[in-house]
């Protein structure tokens, strides 16, 4: 295609940060464009697949502590979300449920999957991390051990967790990973950097993620190919 219909497509304003950070290479645009498609679709599996996993992890947990039904107890009356400081995690989870009844197709397993990964962040925030419990920490039995320097406590996590939902979002977004922050500069280093948050978090979970995403993870190749352009 050429580039002046690949660029009606995806608009002027649109295509102009990456003709700029390929000084003005039309062709070398589309291909970092094209490029850049892909590294965010390859990011977005991995963190697809480390959602999945921790909100499993969570569920675990807090169906022992809090028992089966806990999501749906706890935005009940007098259920441990029942309060002013959760309004967004409770509206969105009032929602879900209010939809999964009238479809007569509530289970705890359904309203766990209709949850935002925002949701599982903010479980580590403190009011939230206290209304459960306090027992959260327990998702991430190989995390480093606290010193007087480094605290991995719940505040710790939810920063993490909260670097991995930017990504998340600003790849459903269909914003650009390829670029340096408020820069047309080509760089992955930011969606590197939070790409080895997602591979810690596996590894403090206890979980191998060579072997769980075997053949799924090229970020670090497509990476390559883009600081090669």
């Amino acid at each position: 295609m050429e580039f002046c219909e690949f660029e009606r497509i995806m608009s002027s304003k649109r295509m102009k940060r990456y003709v700029e950070a390929c000084n003005g290479n039309t062709r070398k645009a589309m291909s970092l464009y094209r490029l850049n498609q892909r590294l965010a679709e390859e990011m977005f599996t991995i963190i697809s697949y480390y959602e999945v996993a921790l909100r499993n992890a969570i569920d675990r947990i807090l169906v022992n502590a809090l028992g089966t039904d806990w999501l749906r107890d706890a935005i009940s009356s007098g259920g441990i979300f029942d309060n002013p400081r959760f309004l967004n995690t409770t509206r969105m989870m009032k929602k879900a449920y209010a939809e999964l009844v009238s479809n007569g197709n509530y289970s705890n397993s359904k309203m766990l999957a209709a949850m935002e990964f925002g949701v599982w962040k903010y479980m580590y925030s403190a009011p939230q991390y206290k209304a459960t419990g306090r027992l959260l920490l327990k998702v991430f039995p190989d995390k480093p051990k606290s010193s007087a320097q480094m605290q991995y406590n719940n505040n710790y996590i939810f920063n993490e967790l909260d670097a991995v939902n930017r990504m998340r979002n600003r790849i459903a977004h269909h914003e650009p990973v390829c670029f340096m922050q408020n820069d047309s500069r080509i760089s992955t280093e930011h969606l590197q950097n939070v790409y080895y948050k997602v591979m810690s978090l596996f590894e403090w979970m206890g979980i191998d993620s060579k072997s769980l995403l075997y053949g799924m993870d090229h970020v670090k190749s497509v990476c390559c190919l883009i600081e090669k352009l």
